[in-house]
Order: C-alpha cells, then sequence, then structure tokens
C-alpha cells in the first residue's frame, strides 16, 4: 500500500479539541501497520506523533498558499491523502482524496469559535449560511468519511455530496482494569466549551435540584462567562467548581473516580468525553439526542436538555447503588465497541479502494 499522507495540521498545540484528537489517535494507530507521513505546518506538532513519523511541512490551513497545496503534495510523490477536515486546498490534485465533514452543528448554531482570527470566523458565517460551499467542498474529494451514523444521515438528508460517505469512528484508549466500586462522592463532572448551544446552564440548574451533588467545570472558561454561570449557581443553590482548564492526564484522574459525566447540550457532532468516562466505568447522564443515544446506547441515562428536573431525577435514579453499578458495568462493555485500531484500519480500507 502507498504511503499515507494525514493532514496534521488541525493538532493543537495548547489542549486537545475533537478534531485534534481525532488525528493524533487515528495517525498513531495508522502508524502501526502503514506508512504514514504527517503533514504539518508547524514542528511541535510532531512532539504528538510516533517517534521518528514522516513528515512534510507546508503552509498553515489558514493560509492563503492553501490554494495550492496540492502541487506540494503532487511534488513529492503522494498518491494517497486524508485529511481530518473538508477544507484541504485540491485543486490540481493528482492523488486520491478523502475528505472529513465531522458534523453539522454551525448549521443551526451559527456563532463560530471565538478562537479564530476574525477574518475566518467572518468567512465561517457566511459559509454556513447556506448548504452549496459545503456541497463544493465535499465533491472535490474521492471519498467523504464523518464520525458517526448520524450525522451521514443529515449529509445524505441534505444531499451535501454525490460521492461515497463512510463513517469512521472516534474512539477511546483502553483503560486497564476499569471495574469500578460505588462512589463514596457525589461529584459530577462537565468538560466541553461554554458555547450558548452546550446549555451548561441546565446542568447547573438541574445539580441544584438534586440533593448533595457537586458538578466540576473542567474546561478554560472566560472570567465574564465564568462569572455568569456563578450568579446562575448561586441562585440555583447549585455546589460549583471551576477547574479552569485541565490536562488530559488530570482530567483522567477526576473521571475515574467521578460519580456521572454530564452534558445538557442540545446539538453534538459525536461526544468523545462519553465514551472516555464510559471507559472508565463512569455512567454517563446525557441530554436525548438521537448522536448520544448512538454513542451510548443502553450505557446511557438521557433527559430532555431543556428539563432541569428530568436531569435532578436522573442523578437520583442513578444514586442507587445497584442502578449505579449496573450502568458502569454497561458503559465499559459499550466503550470496547470503539477503537482506533478499527477505526484505522478502516481509513486504510477507504484509501486503498481502487474504485475511488
Amino acid at each position: 500500500m502507498e504511503a499515507i499522507y494525514f493532514d496534521a495540521r488541525f493538532i493543537r498545540l495548547d489542549y486537545h479539541d475533537g478534531i485534534s484528537r481525532f488525528s493524533v489517535e487515528l495517525i498513531n494507530a495508522l502508524a502501526k501497520n502503514y506508512e504514514v507521513v504527517a503533514i504539518i505546518h508547524d514542528q511541535k506538532q510532531l512532539d504528538y506523533l510516533p517517534k521518528g513519523i514522516k513528515s512534510l511541512k507546508v503552509n498553515s490551513p489558514e493560509s492563503a498558499s492553501e490554494f495550492f497545496i496540492a502541487n506540494k503534495l503532487n511534488r513529492v510523490g503522494a498518491k494517497l491523502v486524508y485529511s481530518p477536515m473538508q477544507v484541504m486546498g485540491s485543486w490540481g490534485r493528482k492523488y486520491r482524496l478523502v475528505l472529513t465533514l465531522h458534523d453539522l452543528i454551525y448549521y443551526r448554531h451559527r456563532k463560530p469559535p471565538q478562537d479564530l482570527n476574525l477574518v475566518i470566523r467572518i468567512l465561517w458565517r457566511l459559509y454556513h449560511l447556506s448548504y452549496w460551499p459545503q456541497r463544493i467542498l465535499l465533491n472535490r474529494a474521492d471519498a467523504v468519511v464523518t464520525v458517526s451514523e448520524t450525522t451521514k444521515k443529515l449529509i445524505e438528508k441534505h444531499r451535501l455530496t454525490r460521492k461515497p460517505v463512510e463513517v469512521i469512528y472516534n474512539a477511546v484508549t483502553p483503560v486497564k482494569s476499569p471495574a469500578r466500586a460505588f462512589p463514596t462522592t457525589r461529584d459530577v463532572l462537565y468538560i466541553g466549551s461554554f458555547m450558548p448551544y452546550k446549555n451548561v446552564e441546565t446542568l447547573i440548574r438541574g445539580v441544584g435540584l438534586s440533593d448533595g451533588f457537586t458538578l466540576h467545570l473542567l474546561s478554560k472558561i472566560t472570567v465574564d462567562r465564568e462569572r455568569q454561570l456563578q450568579l446562575l449557581a448561586k441562585s440555583s443553590n447549585c455546589n460549583v467548581v471551576f477547574h479552569r482548564g485541565v490536562s488530559d492526564e488530570k482530567y483522567r484522574g477526576p473521571l475515574s473516580r467521578a460519580f456521572a459525566l454530564l452534558t445538557a447540550s442540545k446539538d453534538e457532532g459525536f461526544g468523545i468525553p462519553l465514551i472516555e468516562a464510559m471507559a472508565q466505568g463512569t455512567p454517563v447522564l446525557v441530554s436525548d439526542l438521537e448522536i448520544f443515544r448512538e454513542v451510548a446506547q443502553e450505557a446511557g441515562t438521557y433527559f430532555d436538555p431543556v428539563s432541569p428536573e428530568q436531569l435532578a431525577n436522573g442523578l437520583n435514579e442513578l444514586a442507587d447503588k445497584s442502578r449505579w453499578l449496573e450502568k458502569s458495568k454497561a458503559s465499559i462493555s459499550r466503550s470496547k465497541f470503539f477503537s482506533w485500531e478499527e477505526s484505522a484500519a478502516k481509513l486504510a480500507r477507504i484509501l486503498s479502494q481502487p474504485n475511488l
């Protein structure tokens, strides 16, 4: 099989978001069995990848040079190219190209991530006003990858591409001996952004209605947003601890001891924190969304994301020891379905299909 040129330029150097983690884990799994060349724009991105991996340094994906990146890949003889995003330049390419669309969240919630520069944020909003720009991007590829059957159905519903659409699941690194005893504390965790659609307010109100639980908000947060949520927590009688960002290492410890992982998100592309929690034997109490049903199945406990009362009822249900242990065991079992090695092998099969 030809070398796989993997677009690793979306690996973040400060903290992993979903696409960054997806990139790192897939490359690490692919490199065990296939020749991989990491396409980077910052040498430090290699720190997250297997030692000695081949690399090709090119422009940032936000650069105007992106329009001509295919010329660089043609010159080095690339035959198989994969990007975990859909925005990679392709004009004049002479190789197989597989692009990725993770979700359609920002068509319904158009506020862009605030860490992007102003020009990119403006283009982001304009881009998501209509589906036709997405169709143009996706139809440039030989095949399209997404991370869930839920999103695949949406891609097909909105006729976003004429090309084959394949599902490559996010996954989780296996945890040794994850079986857990019933927790002695009532610490519940949330990790994720504080954008409006993440609906953290419902978490605060729901935990405030429950008996003796403490909500730990692990992610980075702005001063203004923290002030807003502190005021809400006070009026909702909710015990909240703001951690203001934790590393992966510091995240795993609390996750392995937590009573439950919570999310009240109104929309989601996958939900990596769910499978990370389930792999630790930590039950998940989550919004009743199709994607969360796909990921957690019977291991999950579900509530209406606009109902703090249902969230509180879910916590009280899990407070029953036998119920908690049942959900913990189911979580471990379900998490084993998701494997980076399986996802990497499927991606390699897609890239090597002769009919692409």
